[in-house]
């Protein structure tokens, strides 16, 4: 029998959710939850006070989560409780309108790109690596194979596929924006090439703001032939920043430095813009507090947005029972980190296309505001 209920912030149940995540009476609730693959994996969208975020629902940590969410109700809303004791409500992103069309040659829509948080497209264009084939390199948290050997998406998705689909998406589902990642394909462009030719058909067929990710290729000119291409943002993922830790979590990754990146930054910035430009973080991976928090203040400088997320351990991975960060851990990280980016004027509302703009995986959003309100005094 539940308990009496307790009231909880909603930003303290964001971070715990996100940390511990959640168990969940009726699985089929929204929009049908991620398994591996690159991106946010084992994770479910939900809206917790009018925030979207991404919660981890099929990971050891989820499975032991004093968090669980009850069956919907007519509504959509789902009550939450903590050890049996009702905390707050949640609702889930409805099932997206395209999810049900197929390609003329029969291929599903969702495994050329899926719904992320409630308004955001997001693919994985080449859903393989050079990295992810050796066990010596590839990144330890990283299960961008998974969803492909388990015939959910393709290995490859084409331009014209991608254009198709985002059209779609725009005109069934109103997606705000679009997130182009991809698998590293060599050791030159790094994935570069491949994002402009998808971006430049996207754009064609359908007026969406693009984010795109890759690592930082080879020669700075691709900056400025991404931007040409219609890519609107960019994201270089440093995913740690300690050299060792780096070493050790992903050492094929590592062979590009952080100095290599943050070269890459201060050259990309001046194309796509102030803030345009982010890193995701993996708080989580080794990494302290204070390590992330400095290089934050160092990309803020730049101009880049540190998008900073809790890891998540994926089933199937190395990592798989490496110890998901704690809440007060985040807290440590994000508060001081949420009045930086207010202060400079570098919020998720500011970006044009991305993670960063969506925010789901990550409540650095409410400690922006937070720290919006803060500068608003002080000026």
């Amino acid at each position: 029998m539940t308990q009496d209920a307790i009231t909880m912030n909603p930003q303290t149940l964001i971070n715990e959710l996100q940390s511990y995540g959640l168990r969940l009476v009726d699985p089929n609730a929204g929009a049908p939850s991620r398994r591996g693959g690159a991106g946010p994996s084992d994770h479910k969208g939900l809206v917790v006070n009018g925030v979207t975020i991404m919660a981890p629902v099929h990971t050891a940590s989820a499975f032991a989560s004093p968090y669980t969410a009850l069956a919907p109700d007519a509504d959509g809303s789902s009550i939450v409780e903590k050890d049996g004791r009702r905390v707050g409500t949640v609702s889930f992103p409805v099932n997206p309108r395209f999810y049900d069309l197929e390609t003329a040659d029969g291929i599903p829509y969702r495994q050329i790109a899926l719904l992320h948080g409630t308004d955001v497209l997001a693919t994985t264009i080449l859903q393989t690596c050079i990295r992810y084939e050796s066990r010596r390199k590839t990144c330890r948290f990283c299960s961008i194979g998974q969803s492909l050997a388990a015939g959910r998406t393709l290995a490859h998705k084409t331009p014209e596929q991608l254009a198709e689909v985002a059209k779609a998406a725009v005109e069934l589902d109103g997606v705000k924006h679009m997130v182009m990642t991809t698998g590293t394909p060599n050791r030159t462009d790094r994935g570069a090439a491949v994002l402009a030719e998808s971006a430049a058909a996207v754009k064609a067929a359908v007026d969406l703001p693009i984010q795109a990710q890759c690592e930082p290729p080879d020669d700075d000119a691709w900056f400025q032939r991404l931007r040409d291409s219609g890519v609107d943002a960019l994201g270089m993922h440093m995913e740690a920043v300690n050299p060792t830790v780096r070493d050790a979590i992903m050492p094929g990754k590592a062979e590009v430095s952080v100095q290599r990146y943050l070269q890459a930054f201060e050259a990309a910035v001046p194309v796509f813009g102030h803030g345009q430009v982010s890193s995701y973080i993996l708080a989580g991976l080794g990494d302290s507090a204070e390590d992330i928090l400095t290089m934050s203040r160092t990309l803020i400088d730049i101009g880049v947005y540190p998008f900073v997320v809790p890891f998540v351990p994926i089933a199937g991975t190395p990592l798989e029972d490496h110890p998901a960060p704690r809440p007060e851990f985040m807290h440590e990280i994000l508060q001081p980190l949420g009045d930086m980016l207010a202060r400079a004027g570098m919020t998720r509302t500011s970006i044009k296309a991305g993670c960063g703009r969506c925010g789901a995986c990550s409540s650095l959003s409410t400690y922006e505001r937070q720290g919006s309100h803060a500068s608003a005094e002080v000026i």
